[in-house]
């Protein structure tokens, strides 16, 4: 059967997991678009349901196979649109369980108070594709499973699921800042680093998070430029890693 009830109890439980709040207390997440079901798929995760606009038929093959042991359900395509995040609609909504949270090893990405979900899900995806690495949050990120950052993270948080990080101080040693001005050239201190530390944009790494770190390391810029965006600063560092991880 389609579901053609906007008071549908899944619908309202997607609805539900827009809010941080909700997706904390009941332990879920959202992800819309076949893209990224068939990435957490291939990572193993298995989703509670998946609601498809139309017809089932409008799936791969492969995804409804791997999906045989999930509720598939058809829903209204106007329906579906209705609880999407996305203004254009979506043809497919998987709802998951929060992966347990994982201990930080290295190589690892330890984010401070990064509050932008499209930069927190960027560097998920960035830390993986680069370095295979695990981002710690540390207090004030952004939720890693909210729609934004899941659409950033490109499948990533399936492959790679994030760490919390209460302080610094759990992350791996040594420990490298990321700061704007006044660190040390990129290649010296970040060959050996067990976690590159990050801060939000405007604040950048607060004081302690800093003098918990063994070396501060600084990306030199040119033509006036006074900061990189956190996730391609991100980028820059997780490729300098990698370089000096396999002597490239």
């Amino acid at each position: 059967m389609t579901i053609e009830s906007k008071d549908n109890e899944k619908l309202k439980l997607v609805r539900k997991l827009g809010e941080r709040k909700h997706r904390e207390r009941e332990g879920l997440f959202a992800t819309e678009g076949e893209d990224l079901l068939a990435a957490g798929l291939a990572a193993g995760a298995q989703p509670r349901f998946v609601l498809v606009a139309g017809a089932r038929s409008q799936l791969s093959t492969t995804v409804v196979a791997k999906c045989e042991l999930t509720s598939l359900d058809e829903v209204a395509p106007d329906l579906l649109a209705s609880v999407s995040s996305l203004g254009s609609g979506t043809r497919v909504i998987a709802v998951w369980r929060r992966p347990d949270s994982v201990a930080p090893q290295a190589p690892c990405v330890y984010l401070d108070a990064v509050g932008d979900p499209g930069n927190v899900g960027t560097i998920i995806r960035t830390a993986h594709g680069l370095l295979d690495a695990t981002v710690a949050l540390g207090p004030g990120c952004a939720d890693p499973y909210g729609p934004k950052a899941t659409r950033a993270s490109m499948g990533s948080l399936f492959a790679r699921p994030p760490a919390e990080a209460s302080e610094v101080e759990a992350t791996p040693r040594p420990r490298v800042a990321l700061v704007a001005h006044g660190g040390d050239p990129l290649g010296v201190a970040l060959g050996g680093a067990g976690t590159v530390c990050l801060g939000a944009e405007r604040e950048g790494l607060r004081p302690e998070v800093v003098a918990a770190c063994d070396a501060k390391v600084t990306i030199p810029l040119h033509g006036g430029a006074e900061s990189l965006n956190v996730a391609a600063a991100a980028a820059v560092a997780c490729a300098r890693m990698s370089e000096a991880a396999t002597g490239a």
